[in-house]
């Protein structure tokens, strides 16, 4: 008898199961998370708005705009020693427009570039493709320089970009646009002159292994000249292309946050 009544207490809870599962879901009753998320994806978002992704480059903004220079120079008497303290002579700057019209050499403009490692060496990367007259040179000669210049030089930056050394009749732009071609020391592309020119920077090519896809060059930086009258947050002002035609300027007013970067104090003078 007590056997008897075990299994049939058995059977009624192994019957009440099913009628468990069974049972329809009651109205108020909680999604999964997951689910909840996609559905509220929208109020999470907020106050965000969808942007096209073709102007994404309007939002990451490259570094400063540069001047790019190629083509092989002249190295006359008095061109840089070779120590890394010496400045080029600007003295020359009078006969500029003769040395510019006797070599062939290029100047154009660029904002889409960017810093890929510090050192061992300091390598950039820049994007430079066929529809840029510099893209032959620099495929060439494998070596170019880098000119930063200063907030004054900004309209005629873009003058730079806006002709292209591949038009008809096209004279060169250094003689164009009256800057001076100074001989560099450790390329054949001349370094950009004057008074505006924060710094200029001699690169050659390390890599190509991207150009075909994408025109993007990585450049071994082997030698760098800047003027220390011009050095940002002492006078000289970069300014950074925003990608419509507009530019933001360096300000005087720095945010200093070292003390906080206590990962990275090893980048820090």
């Amino acid at each position: 008898m007590g056997l008897k009544k075990r299994r049939r207490t058995s059977n009624a809870k192994s019957k009440s199961l099913p009628k468990a599962t069974k049972e329809p879901e009651r109205k108020g009753t909680k999604t999964p998370s997951s689910t909840r998320t996609r559905a509220r994806g929208p109020t999470i978002r907020a106050p965000f708005t969808p942007y096209p992704p073709s102007k994404v480059y309007r939002l990451i903004e490259p570094g400063p705009v540069l001047l790019v220079s190629t083509g092989p120079a002249p190295s006359p008497a008095g061109s840089p020693s070779g120590d890394d303290s010496s400045t080029p002579s600007s003295s020359s700057s009078s006969s500029a427009a003769a040395v510019a019209a006797a070599y062939d050499i290029n100047l154009m403009t660029m904002g889409f570039h960017m810093m890929l490692q510090h050192g061992s060496p300091p390598l950039v990367a820049a994007c430079i493709g066929p529809w840029d007259a510099t893209y032959a040179r620099l495929r060439a000669t494998r070596e170019c320089v880098l000119a930063v210049p200063s907030v004054e030089m900004a309209q005629t930056a873009v003058d730079i970009g806006n002709c292209s050394a591949a038009e008809d009749g096209m004279t060169n732009k250094f003689e164009r646009f009256g800057l001076a071609a100074l001989p560099a020391e450790r390329v054949g592309a001349p370094l950009v002159g004057g008074e505006h020119v924060i710094a200029n920077v001699e690169c050659v090519v390390e890599d190509d292994a991207m150009v075909d896809k994408y025109g993007l060059w990585v450049l071994r930086v082997v030698k760098a000249w800047a003027n220390p009258a011009l050095m940002p947050g002492q006078g000289g002002r970069m300014f950074h292309h925003r990608g419509d035609g507009t530019f933001s300027v360096d300000g005087e007013e720095v945010l200093d946050l070292r003390e906080r970067m206590v990962k990275w104090k090893m980048f820090q003078d």
